[in-house]
C-alpha cells in the first residue's frame, strides 16, 4: 500500500494553510508540496504575475515591429 504525500492549500477566504479537507477549491490556491510553500502562496502568485506581465512573448500591449 503506497501513501501519497500530503498536499497543502492556501485558503483565500481565511488566509490560512489547510489540508485536503479545507474550504472549497474556488476559495484556495494549490496544491503545494509543503506547508511552507503554501504559506508563501500569495508571494508566489505576485512573482509569477510580474514575470508574465514582463514576458515579451506574452505582452500584447507592446508595439509590434
Amino acid at each position: 500500500m503506497s501513501a501519497e504525500a500530503p498536499a497543502f492549500y492556501f485558503c483565500l477566504k481565511h488566509h490560512t494553510v489547510e489540508g485536503e479537507d479545507g474550504c472549497k477549491a474556488s476559495d484556495r490556491l494549490g496544491p503545494y508540496p509543503t506547508q511552507a510553500a503554501a504559506e508563501h502562496a500569495l508571494e508566489t502568485v505576485q512573482e509569477r504575475n510580474e514575470s508574465w506581465d514582463n514576458d515579451p512573448d506574452w505582452n500584447d500591449d507592446a508595439p509590434r515591429p
